[in-house]
């Protein structure tokens, strides 16, 4: 067993140790969008399936040694293809719409070896079984999934820490040469097979005992389990990522929890229980509700505990009933293909078919009820897992739970469960009245608990049919909530659109009163403009750039007013056009087209602008690459997606094309608005390292110029740099600003090759 051991370990520990160092290299060519990610996580799904396909087929068409010679010469073809390093030829040089762009990237350049990689588990398992009759091979793919999940916390935590991606990526090549070495041993004891070292197929079946062929329920299930794993893992990603930043660590997270319940469920059936998970993921759907209602207001290290929380559970219960559902080793590479088939079609759902069919990450909503739905079902077929006193048990603890939920719901976070019109005036009529006499519920489900909780004859209480009906129950109650939670989010808006960039939707508000009537956009959950209707306020300066603003202040206290020309990286709704004048120029770098289409309508702060405005579409740190200098008297940095940090508009690399770009008497204006995150020393070591001044300027709710203030005015914060003197020192900047702090040292200054965000969390 070692050589094979070594062989699916070595395999498993590269296979996931490439991903979040491709992902890496390629992230700051297609705009920093967690859109990136799930591509990424698709072209691996889909290579998975391949490998395992590819494992399926060689051993049952060919004959060992066969097998060993065609996988060997893959193997062989794979090393020549080294390094994995991607050329800048296909950085993208258009906007548009990038996936199938990064398939192809990632086909060309890693192709090959991932799909030998791939095909290590399942192919090496068949040898083993082959080699060692009698033997169960299960252990193995726990041990794979150890491999995978090393890889996946190592990278962070070593890897991207301590190496640059090119040594990355010559350690990665390495390895895979010492995984060629490792299978070649593993052939060469296959190939020795002869004789009677080998068993024939009629004597290796005597000895593994009868092999039934498997149902097509349980082949059902072995797709629908893992696809609704697949879902889950991708829809908590992108939640995480689109709120926060597309980081190695928010990539791995996810994806190590995925690892961990494979690892847990496939190493021995005494890690999974029906009763304990059934409460665990009950629980566990009921705090990710909760965590959707609330959204950008919950704390984002309590939005990463309950989805990674609901995360383990969803998979612990996926992957432990697919455990329970496995087939006799001879159907073991089937077995493993209808897993990677599962997730695969989650992966397609979540990357290609969502954002066709959906106007927002409602996959999150579909991958927790489908978790629900799933849990019926197998519980439902489950009933000898359990004795009846556990079912019945179990049956009372889900109603008590309902029962506790329900009473929550009304007395403390009832608003947000409650629908109008007449179905919804009557919901909130029982709930209001469980409220109210909460103690008289309490006291009758404590009564019937111990009533029924014990009886143990006859068919009073049939505990697998009531804790089915009770899941029932609650699923529907999910449903509801997860519907409420869809239509309040959706609620008011005139324009809503998703595409690889992220979800924008335009919302109307104060329609009745001419003066109020205005628009706004938001991006996820994040407010990223605003502006009036009424002609008289159109062209007045908004939410994140009040004239008080540290953008606001810059801008009208710059010693040349006349002609300026400034560039913007980020459009929004066009809100900082307001400040142009005429003579000025103001070059736009926007990669989302729907971010320009809906800034040209419903909003017109481009139409009204008195600067003579240019759009340029695609990533602007791309762009701005390829193009001339373009002498900058400002540029300003207001590319954010929700809450999301663009990293890679933030590292030295990015510095120094704005540098280029920028007259030596320039400034650059950096909003670091995040209520997530500090970036402030991130972008003060930036400064520092090019020699620039540094101002921070915060600004609270209302900060604009009048003596009441104004709703319209959003707390911001930005950072000025310059080497400009005579404008740093003007009073009205000194003033505003905030003291200087000392010097992070904790905090090293961001590269392509490193940006951490564990030490800037607020």
């Amino acid at each position: 067993m070692p050589a094979f051991a070594l062989a699916i370990f070595t395999g498993a520990f590269l296979l996931f140790q490439i991903q979040p160092l491709i992902g890496k290299y390629i992230l700051p060519w297609f705009g920093g969008s967690p859109g990136v990610w799930t591509t990424c996580m698709l072209f691996f799904q889909v290579l998975l399936l391949g490998g395992y396909a590819y494992a399926h087929t060689l051993s049952r068409r060919l004959a060992p040694r066969s097998q060993v010679v065609v996988h060997l010469t893959l193997l062989a073809a794979a090393l020549v293809t080294l390094p994995i390093i991607p050329g800048d030829s296909w950085k993208p040089l258009a906007d548009g719409d990038p996936v199938w762009r990064i398939l192809a990237l990632l086909t060309a350049t890693l192709g090959l070896p991932y799909l030998v990689l791939a095909a290590t588990g399942p192919l090496m398992q068949e040898w083993f079984r082959r080699s060692s009759p009698g033997v169960s091979p299960y252990r193995l793919y726990a041990l794979s999934n150890v491999g995978s999940l090393l890889a996946l916390v190592s990278y962070p935590l070593l890897f991207e820490t301590f190496l640059t991606r090119q040594e990355q990526a010559r350690f990665w090549s390495w390895g895979l040469v010492a995984y060629a070495a490792a299978c070649v041993w593993c052939g060469r004891r296959v190939w020795r097979l002869t004789g009677a070292e080998r068993p024939t197929a009629a004597a290796a079946g005597a000895e593994e005992g009868p092999a039934p062929a498997p149902g097509w329920a349980d082949r059902l299930l072995w797709i629908a389990l893992p696809a609704c794993a697949s879902v889950l893992l991708l829809a908590v990603t992108n939640k995480m990522c689109q709120d926060v930043a597309v980081i190695p660590f928010l990539w791995v997270l996810p994806l190590a929890i995925y690892l961990l319940t494979f690892i847990i469920a496939f190493d021995s059936p005494r890690w999974y229980s029906t009763f304990y998970y059934t409460i665990a993921l009950s629980g566990s759907l009921a705090a990710g509700c909760v965590a959707l209602h609330e959204g950008a207001d919950m704390d984002i290290l309590r939005q990463i505990a309950i989805y990674s929380v609901l995360l383990f559970t969803g998979c612990m219960v996926c992957h432990g009933e697919l455990y329970r559902l496995r087939p006799h080793p001879r159907h073991l590479t089937s077995f493993y293909l209808m897993i990677s088939a599962g997730g695969a079609i989650g992966g397609l759902f979540v990357a290609l078919v969502a954002p066709a069919i959906f106007d927002n990450f409602h996959e999150t909503h579909l991958g927790f009820l489908l978790t629900a739905v799933l849990l019926i079902l197998v519980v439902r077929r489950g009933r000898g897992v359990m004795t009846e006193g556990s079912w019945r048990l179990l049956a009372v603890i889900l109603a008590l739970a309902g029962v506790w939920g329900l009473q929550q719901a009304a007395a403390g976070s009832g608003p947000w469960l409650r629908a109008e019109g007449w179905l919804g005036a009557a919901a909130s009529f029982k709930l209001d009245a469980i409220a109210r006499r909460g103690w008289v519920v309490w006291l009758a489900a404590a009564v019937a608990a111990g009533v029924l909780g014990w009886l143990r004859r006859g068919r009073a209480f049939p505990g697998h049919g009531v804790t089915v009906a009770v899941l029932a129950a609650g699923t529907l109650a999910l449903a509801f909530s997860l519907g409420l939670q869809i239509r309040n989010s959706t609620r008011g808006a005139v324009v809503s659109g998703r595409n690889f960039y992220g979800v924008l939707s335009v919302f109307e508000y104060e329609k009745g009163n001419p003066l109020s009537h205005h628009y706004v956009l938001q991006h996820g959950r994040i407010t990223h403009g605003l502006q009036f209707t009424a002609p008289e306020r159109a062209a007045q300066p908004t939410s994140y750039f009040p004239p008080r603003s540290g953008l606001g202040l810059a801008l009208r206290n710059f010693p040349r007013q006349q002609d300026q020309r400034i560039g913007l990286l980020g459009l929004g709704v066009g809100t900082v056009t307001a400040y142009g004048k005429p003579g000025d120029v103001m070059r736009i770098y926007e990669i989302n087209p729907q971010v320009v289409d809906i800034a040209r309508r419903p909003f017109t702060y481009l139409e009204l602008s008195q600067a003579k405005v240019e759009l340029a579409l695609g990533d602007a740190r791309l762009v701005m690459e390829h193009e001339e200098p373009q002498n900058f008297d400002f540029l300003i940095m207001d590319a954010f997606s929700s809450d999301a940090v663009p990293v890679h508009l933030l590292t030295r690399e990015a510095f120094e094309i704005y540098r280029r770009h920028l007259k030596p008497d320039g400034a650059m204006i950096i909003n670091i608005s995040n209520r997530y995150l500090d970036l402030r020393p991130v972008v003060e070591n930036a400064a520092r390292l090019l020699g620039y001044e540094v101002l921070h300027i915060d600004s609270d709710d209302g900060a604009g110029e009048y003596e009441d203030g104004g709703w319209w005015f959003y707390a911001a914060s930005f950072m000025i740099l310059s080497k400009n003197k005579e404008f740093m020192s003007r009073e009205a900047l000194r003033a505003a600003a905030s003291p200087p702090v000392p010097p992070r040292t904790d905090i090293p200054l961001w590269t392509d090759d490193y940006a951490s965000m564990f030490k800037i969390l607020k």
